[in-house]
């Protein structure tokens, strides 16, 4: 599992650096629920189409970001296919490494897909990521999962289960951006609290430490412990 993962995110290192033009996302303490993309109208189409499939990893950003991003379904080596060429430097994809609930239907939904639209210094860290290896980026990237995940230890990487999560610390979040540093050294002292609506620091301490921006209905997969 470990070696598929790696060469899922190596290929989308590849691609990604390769887009010669990328949109930086500016961060802000609180994002405007108007900047969503997801309230464009799901396809009534089957979920394994290509028509849900561009509709649900696209509408992972914004829509002034998802108009003209790059759509994969996976990479090539697992059978992947580019499912819509893009213009600005973002490509959107699936990125929920346990996989389909329902292989032969496809995604639930979006959020099941966990969807991410990313620019080219993100994939760069996912890359870094997957591999174990320390991430090596020439600025901050930035990625949105505005359908959320299906959820994280904040303090342990590559935990897959709320199970096998430190107690108190598995998040399953709703709509976010995410910033992921140069230099994650940078987040010190920066808050680790999830509960707060505020922004904060998953992986704090790591070489994987990112900052998560919720946006509105952030909490609609969890509840807010206040």
């Amino acid at each position: 599992m470990k070696n598929i993962l790696i060469y899922l995110f190596s290929f989308l290192f590849i691609i990604s650096c390769n887009n010669a033009n990328n949109n930086e996302t500016s961060s802000t303490d609180t994002m405007s629920n108007d900047m969503a993309s997801t309230n464009l109208p799901e396809p009534d189409a089957p979920h394994s189409s290509v028509e849900w499939q561009v509709w649900a990893y696209s509408t992972a950003a914004p829509a002034y970001i998802a108009e003209e991003a790059t759509v994969y379904d996976g990479p090539p080596d697992m059978g992947g296919k580019l499912l819509r060429q893009g213009t600005n430097g973002w490509t959107c994809l699936p990125a929920n490494p346990r996989g389909m609930s329902d292989p032969e239907n496809g995604w639930k939904d979006a959020h099941e897909a966990m969807a991410l639209c990313g620019d080219a210094e993100v994939f760069k860290w996912i890359g870094a990521y997957f591999a174990g290896e320390i991430p090596v980026m020439d600025k901050d990237g930035y990625a949105w999962m505005l359908h959320g995940d299906m959820g994280e230890d904040n303090t342990k990487p590559m935990t897959m289960s709320e199970e096998d999560a430190a107690p108190g610390h598995w998040i399953e979040s709703g709509p976010h951006l995410m910033r992921m540093p140069k230099d994650p050294a940078t987040l010190e002292g920066m808050t680790t609290d999830f509960n707060s609506g505020a922004p904060y620091v998953m992986f704090a301490g790591t070489p994987y430490a990112h900052v998560m921006y919720p946006v509105d209905g952030y909490y609609n997969y969890q509840e807010q412990k206040k």
